[in-house]
């Protein structure tokens, strides 16, 4: 019997750091399974790891909740980084002057991908609530 997968996409905008330190983090756990992931990127010392954390924190429960699919099966198949909008500033510098510089923001894509939860049948859910009445009845 052939397993249904699924993708599943979650896109966290306007991160406040650069894509640069971002995209690093991001590289330690591409490709590997949302369970690995969260415990390397708990154990990563970067404040990048955080924004990582969360979006594909958000991206398993869309797939858990939403699309119904199995959280031990899920994997990150896609995990980018791209540049998000900059805010245009100025610090002041000696004589009056102002110099301009930018804040750089950045842009988390990840898609997981996992197999559908299978459901319950009727026969297979009967069986299991007469199971669970006999163990209470046994307990009493």
């Amino acid at each position: 019997m052939a397993a249904n997968t699924s993708a599943i996409r979650s896109y966290t905008k306007g991160v406040d750091q650069t894509p640069r330190k971002v995209s690093l983090v991001a590289s330690l756990v591409r490709g590997r399974t949302v369970a690995d992931a969260l415990v390397i990127l708990s154990h990563t010392p970067k404040r990048a790891a955080l924004p990582v954390i969360k979006a594909i924190e958000s991206a398993k429960s869309n797939a858990v909740n939403t699309h119904g699919l199995d959280a031990k099966t899920l994997t990150i198949s896609t995990l980018s980084v791209t540049a998000g909008a900059r805010l245009k500033r100025f610090k002041p510098a000696s004589r009056g002057r102002a110099l301009p510089f930018q804040k750089k923001s950045a842009n988390i894509l990840v898609e997981v991908t996992g197999d559908v939860k299978q459901k319950k049948s009727a026969v297979q859910q009967t069986a299991t609530a007469n199971a669970e009445t006999t163990e209470i009845k046994e307990n009493k």
